[in-house]
C-alpha cells in the first residue's frame, strides 16, 4: 500500500491561514490576468475555464513561497492550467523563443543557390 500524498504547504498548516487572507486580498484588489493581461470575470465560477483563481508566481515545486503575497497573483483558471509548474517570462523562456526564430523554414530559403560551392 503506497503512502498518501504530502499536501503542498498552502493548503495546511500555518501557510493555509496566511494564504486564504493574501488569496482574499488579491480578489479584492486585482482584475487583470497575471499571466494573459486580460480581464477576469470574479462572478464566473470554478470550473468555467476563465473562472478567477490564484496562481503562484514562482510556483512551489520551483522554490516559491507558498503563501506571500508577493508571490501571488490573480489569473484565468485556464491560463494558470497552461503555465502549470513553468516559470514564465524567464531568460530560459526568452533563449528558446530566440533560438526557435533562427530557424529557417523553406518559404524563407533563396530561390537560387550555387550548388558547386555548396
Amino acid at each position: 500500500m503506497s503512502a498518501p500524498k504530502s499536501k503542498r504547504p498552502d493548503q495546511k498548516g500555518p501557510q493555509r491561514n496566511q494564504y486564504d487572507l493574501n488569496k482574499k486580498k488579491i480578489l479584492a484588489t486585482q482584475d487583470i490576468c497575471g499571466i494573459c493581461g486580460k480581464a477576469v470575470d470574479k462572478s464566473l465560477k470554478y470550473p468555467h475555464p476563465l473562472s478567477a483563481c490564484i496562481d503562484h508566481i514562482i510556483p512551489i515545486a520551483k522554490g516559491g513561497h507558498p503563501s506571500d503575497i508577493s508571490n501571488l497573483q490573480l489569473a484565468h483558471w485556464q491560463c494558470n492550467r497552461a503555465k502549470s509548474d513553468k516559470l514564465a517570462g524567464t531568460e530560459q523562456d526568452f533563449k528558446n523563443k530566440k533560438e526557435k526564430a533562427k530557424v529557417i523554414g523553406n518559404r524563407n530559403l533563396p530561390l537560387s543557390a550555387d550548388w558547386l560551392t555548396c
